[in-house]
Order: C-alpha cells, then structure tokens, then sequence
C-alpha cells in the first residue's frame, strides 16, 4: 500500500445483505452485516479514491467522506450499482445481495393461518454479470464447502478480474463478525491464502491488489 495510491479513481463499493419483501412486513434476507463494505469503502476513502458506497439495511453509521446510496433489494442495488458505473474505475461487490426473491409478493400483511406457507421463489438478477465497460470488477464469495472449485466458477462466470473468497463455516470468517479469513483468486487462476485479519486490514489487501491492477 502508498499513501493515496487511489487518488483520482472513483470506485463502486457494495455493502450487505438485500431484503427481498414477502409482503409490507416480512421479507427474506441474510446474516450479512455489511461490515466488511463499509471497511473497504473507507480504506479506499483514505487512499485518496472518490468511494460511492451502495448499502443494504445495516446498523452501521455512513462513513464521513464516502456517498452512500441506502437501497433494500436486489433490484434496487442492481440500479444503483448500474448507474453508479457509468463512471467508475473499479467496482467491489462486498454485499450480499439475493440470489432468489420471492416471485408475488403481498401487497398486504399475508394473515396467519391454520396450515403452512409456500412462497415461490424466483432468480434474481447477478448484479456483477449485468455491469458491463471498462472497469475493474472484484467479487465476493461466500462459502460453506468447495471454496476454491465454487469460486473459480463464479469468477470465470461473471467476468470478474479478481474474487475474495472465504469458507463462513470457520472460526472469525464470515458474517457479523470484525475478522476475515479470505483467499483471493484472480482471473489468471492464481490464489493467495491470507491468514486470520481484521476486516480492515482485509479491506487494504484487497484495495492493494486494485491499485496494482489500474496501474497495470
């Protein structure tokens, strides 16, 4: 890492996990807390970049210096995200956006009954395989087996420069949690383990890797 290595790029931040509504009540969501976005939204912030952060619901305060976008579902993160690229050097999809939505939702509170439940879900959109132009496009996995062979694919499939995986089974991985363990895959097939950090220092490893792919 050098000081403000990133001067002068603007780079496309995502951060937690998307609510896809059942009805004006409910909805489906996941265990992302959007830390390890905001983490790299604010090392790229201090390394001299202009950071749009595009958030899910978190707990977490905006950082100082970053424009966040606040959206609720995949497909208003997919807008965003679109939108926000137009521009953009490097875009880093630290969120954990639906992979299923539910197909018709309620437009009223669904009451409860004597019997079961069934919802239809429906694909959702891949937000990293819709961008589209020349820039950097960085990728979060996460896991729970096969971490590398599941990776590989997804970075082959969503035309990404480079992937951070991690197996969310492991002890400080994951979610909810200030540490990380990840790998990072590039698209030449190349992996790099790194040990047991904070999400922060994560957050400039990966940000490390960006700087050295636009320089390139």
């Amino acid at each position: 890492m050098t000081g403000k290595d990133l001067e002068g790029r603007h780079i496309v931040v995502t951060a937690g996990g998307t609510r896809e509504p059942i009805d004006p009540v409910r909805y489906i969501g996941n265990r992302s807390s959007g830390k390890m976005g905001y983490a790299v939204a604010e090392a790229a912030r201090n390394r001299g970049a202009g950071v749009s952060l595009i958030a899910a619901p978190t707990a977490l305060p905006d950082p100082a210096g970053v424009g966040v976008t606040h959206i609720e579902s995949v497909e208003e993160m997919k807008d965003a995200v679109v939108r926000g690229c137009v521009r953009a050097d490097a875009l880093i999809m630290a969120a954990a956006p639906a992979d299923y939505r539910p197909g018709n939702p309620a437009g009223q509170k669904i009451k409860k009954g004597a019997g079961g439940l069934t919802l239809e879900l429906v694909k959702a959109p891949d937000i990293l395989s819709e961008v589209k132009g020349n820039l950097l496009k960085i990728g979060f996995s996460a896991e729970t087996e096969n971490l590398i062979e599941n990776t590989l694919k997804k970075l082959r499939d969503k035309g990404c420069d480079l992937f951070v995986a991690n197996d969310v089974t492991k002890a400080g991985s994951g979610f909810e949690v200030d540490t990380n363990r990840v790998t990072l895959i590039d698209k030449t097939g190349n992996v790099e383990e790194l040990p047991l950090m904070s999400k922060r220092e994560v957050a400039d490893r990966v940000l490390d890797r960006v700087a050295k792919l636009l320089r390139g």
